[in-house]
């Protein structure tokens, strides 16, 4: 199966980097999640809404956290996207890393588990481009807000 990956390197703590994936106030200034409900433990659930309207929410993002490690990793399994235009996408995992580098973290994301054919190719190339973006954000957000 095709996975995803992209990493970047910010000014700033391993535990402020992974934050910005478990915090809510982050997680809105960065990527406009307007709800979520996640709990950092193994098992725990780990959904992200956004576009939310009187008719309803735009799309979703949720998987189990299979592992989380404070100021290390956090890894999402049964992950699934939901948009209303597009075919149920999943199970799919995430893995969320940072590791320490002298006065930086480098963050790295690993996105995998995509199919091949319809909704999976155009949900495949949004998030080939997506990623590398989001980490360009998260790194602005952070290193402005430091």
């Amino acid at each position: 199966m095709r996975k995803v990956k992209a990493s970047i390197e910010i000014k700033a703590t391993p535990k402020k980097v992974l934050s910005a994936f478990t915090s809510s106030k982050m997680l809105n200034g960065w990527w406009g999640v307007e709800r979520h409900l996640i709990e950092l433990k193994s098992g725990g659930v780990y959904s992200l809404a956004w576009k939310i309207s009187e008719s309803g929410i735009g799309y979703v993002s949720t998987g189990i956290i299979s592992e989380y490690i404070d100021n290390k990793r956090l890894y999402i399994q049964n992950f699934v996207y939901f948009n209303p235009e597009k075919s149920i996408l999943g199970p799919m995992s995430l893995l969320i890393e940072v590791k320490e580098k002298e006065n930086l973290t480098e963050l790295s994301i690993c996105q995998d588990g995509y199919q091949e054919g319809g909704d999976w190719n155009w949900y495949y190339n949004a998030v080939s481009e997506a990623w590398p973006k989001a980490l360009e954000l998260i790194k602005e957000y952070i290193e402005s807000n430091n």
